[in-house]
């Protein structure tokens, strides 16, 4: 199956290339405000999801977006779509900006962006069979003349991911989970999309399948240039399909470097902390390396801790600059680490120290009781 295989006389004018970047995300911010009143509503606060994020994913690429549980790796993920409103900040997709973009603009892009989710049994309705659910996009984007055009479209993207044609007529209780993930992904890839934001892709999933599901999303990049921004908690799967990694730490994004760089060399304490928990094959190897265990929980991203957001639970952590200074991504070879001290803790010359876990209260969180409004772009997502 090819690019042109997947595009047909309804398709959007094509956009320019401009430079090797395909997605280009400057200081983005998105923050859920927290409302409580009987009669009225009042913000009380906001959860801060993300805040501050830059990044850049190259043309044709994979990018690995890592993190611990409640960091703003999907929510990072859905702003870049627009499905999830930004509060701030800019997403250029191939040159265009989209978070200014009017809905009837921001509509016709969607074709050229698409999401594969976690779960592929609750993203798929039980009341369509297969061949409803693939060319439901299709005759949303106006894309193939007839029924029959639509019909050998889908045919050949079922191919394309494994799945035979008698699927067609099949709904999705009928079949595995891996087979299940194989329809989502058919579905974002009959539009012919430029970018796939993949969250948490095969974790769903067993291990046998999930090594099935990956090879597919590499043999469908290097067939079709797809690029990703593959969202996952398994350092594993994203050191196999990255090119280029970035680390999340309570909204926002502490290191980022090439693939192989960051898991033989990291920089910062939150990365270092999360490669010394990936065990290692080789039993002599795995008792002699550092371990790095952290104390304490997440901090509440309604009310993340001033300066540096790791300096709670940093076994790096220094009484000067961290407390009250928050750091820039800024560029050490060929990483990006938004550290004080990384030159120094990377040379031996900073020492680990214990940490003492902090208690939050909910009152010094900000965790008030009230109702979280979720910004969301109107409309379904195809």
């Amino acid at each position: 199956m090819t690019r042109e295989a997947a595009v047909t006389d309804g398709a959007a004018t094509a956009v320019p290339v401009r430079g090797d970047s395909l997605v280009e995300v400057r200081d983005l911010k998105v923050h859920f405000p927290i409302t409580r009143g009987i009669l009225f509503d009042r913000v009380v606060g906001h959860v801060k999801a993300v805040d501050g994020v830059d990044l850049t994913i190259p043309r044709g690429r994979t990018y690995g977006l890592v993190g611990e549980s409640g960091c703003g790796k999907s929510t990072l993920g859905r702003a870049i779509l627009r499905l999830t409103r930004p509060t701030s900040g800019t997403v250029v997709f191939d040159g265009i900006e989209l978070t200014g973009l009017p809905a009837d603009r921001m509509r016709a892009m969607r074709r050229r962006m698409q999401m594969i989710f976690q779960d592929p049994m609750s993203s798929l309705d039980p009341r369509q069979n297969v061949e409803s659910i693939l060319i439901e996009g299709l005759q949303a984007h106006g894309i193939g003349a007839d029924r029959a055009a639509r019909r050998k479209l889908i045919t050949r993207t079922l191919d394309a991911v494994g799945l035979p044609t008698w699927a067609l007529s099949r709904y999705p209780h009928e079949f595995s989970g891996g087979q299940r993930q194989r329809i989502g992904i058919a579905r974002a890839l009959v539009l012919g999309p430029d970018l796939i934001v993949a969250d948490e892709p095969v974790s769903a999933l067993d291990v046998s399948v999930q090594a099935q599901v990956i090879n597919l999303l590499d043999e469908l990049q290097e067939e079709l240039g797809l690029t990703y921004l593959v969202i996952a908690h398994d350092l594993a799967v994203v050191r196999h399909i990255s090119d280029v990694v970035g680390v999340m730490y309570l909204g926002t994004l502490v290191e980022e470097a090439p693939s192989d760089r960051l898991y033989s060399q990291p920089l910062h304490p939150y990365t270092r902390a999360l490669m010394s928990a990936v065990p290692v094959p080789d039993p002599d190897v795995e008792d002699r390396r550092e371990r790095i265990l952290l104390a304490g929980d997440l901090p509440s991203p309604a009310n993340p801790p001033t300066g540096c957001r790791f300096h709670t639970r940093c076994p790096w952590a220094q009484p000067t600059r961290c407390p009250d200074e928050r750091p820039e991504l800024r560029t050490i070879g060929a990483s990006r680490v938004a550290c004080h001290w990384a030159e120094r803790i990377a040379s031996g010359e900073l020492r680990r120290h214990e940490v003492t876990a902090q208690l939050v209260r909910p009152e010094d969180a900000g965790d008030t009781p009230g109702t979280l409004a979720t910004p969301s772009e109107p409309g379904s997502f195809v």
